[in-house]
């Protein structure tokens, strides 16, 4: 593992913010996991965790010890009857991913697929798309526990997952995800209850699922490549039924302790589409993304964002949270 002073971090995530870490490195190997975090501790510096940094907001200097997860590899295990396992490294690009096993035929990926950044990360924010969510299909994983210095396997009770929630999110830094296994049903059943997927015709299978959900994403979202944007920068909100109630005008979806807003239509209601501070904007085509019109800094976004949340909660009495995580920040 090689450290590097000033580590640049200007083509490592996803917004496309202009940025530098004091000290950073691409982890390649497991036992590197610790050395990094070794040398942190050593030098009393916050370590970061980067994967593909597609949910993260970076500031212009961190000061801070960047570790770039890019362990790599995959296999399949299809010995049982009833499921399949899957087994990734933390580094490998979660939609390269998706797609390849989708194309060996083996479904339950499907609906996941098109969602930038890594493995390791997919767990961190219990990634999920299209009435699909990793808890659904996530059996356990490996990872360097910071606290008790040493490598541990965490189940799916482990993680408490819950909405866009882990354990990671309850306990930041503690742990470092090196390895992730799925376990997919077989036989496969598509899940089609998204709008958008119920029209599909049949047959399905696996990769025309995977089509029509990337199709739909591309669609909505705009590329990261072209535009920089972490995706959907907001959580949507869930509140009382009573809330809900008291706005006939709003959609909402019965869920585990009350109803799911769309933080979406409660942007664009707001009148918030093409918002901008700077070269920070909320996206016109789709206001739950925020978007770089070149030059955005991490004042500019922050600015915006905290202007959303006032104007929503001015005008629906409904307070969004940001979903990206700001590195730096306390």
């Amino acid at each position: 593992m090689r450290l590097t002073d000033y580590f640049d971090l200007s083509h490592r995530n996803s917004f496309g913010f202009s940025s530098r870490a004091r000290y950073g490195a691409e982890v390649t190997r497991v036992e590197e996991i610790s050395e990094i975090a070794c040398f942190a501790e050593r030098l009393n510096l916050p370590l970061y965790i980067l994967g593909g940094g597609s949910n993260c907001l970076l500031p212009e200097r961190l000061q801070g010890v960047v570790a770039v997860m890019a362990i790599k590899g995959w296999s399949v295990d299809d010995s049982a009857q009833d499921h399949i396992k899957v087994t990734a490294q933390a580094g490998e690009d979660w939609p390269s991913l998706v797609a390849q096993i989708t194309a060996c035929g083996i479904g339950g990926l499907e609906n996941l697929a098109g969602i930038p950044g890594t493995v390791g990360a997919a767990p961190i924010q219990n990634i999920g798309a299209y009435g699909v969510e990793l808890s659904d299909v996530f059996e356990r994983l490996e990872a360097y526990d910071r606290k008790e210095n040493r490598m541990v396997t965490l189940t799916k009770a482990d993680c408490r997952f819950a909405y866009r929630h882990s354990v990671f999110k309850e306990q930041p830094g503690r742990y470092i995800v090196s390895e992730v296994t799925l376990r997919l049903p077989r036989p496969w059943a598509p899940v089609l209850s998204y709008a958008g997927l119920r029209d599909l015709p049949t047959p399905q299978t696996p990769e025309t699922v995977m089509q029509a959900v990337l199709a739909q994403r591309a669609a909505k979202l705009p590329d990261w490549r072209v535009l920089g944007n972490v995706g959907s920068f907001f959580h949507n909100p869930v509140v009382s039924e009573e809330i809900w109630r008291a706005l006939p005008e709003m959609p909402g979806h019965p869920t585990d302790g009350g109803v799911k807003l769309s933080a979406g239509w409660l942007i664009d209601h707001a009148g918030l589409k093409g918002l901008r501070i700077g070269d920070a904007g909320v996206h016109e085509g789709h206001a739950l993304v925020i978007v770089n019109h070149g030059h955005a800094t991490l004042p500019q976004v922050q600015a915006l964002a905290d202007q959303v949340i006032r104007r929503v909660r001015a005008k629906f009495g409904v307070t969004l949270v940001p979903e990206p995580i700001t590195l730096g920040s306390s």
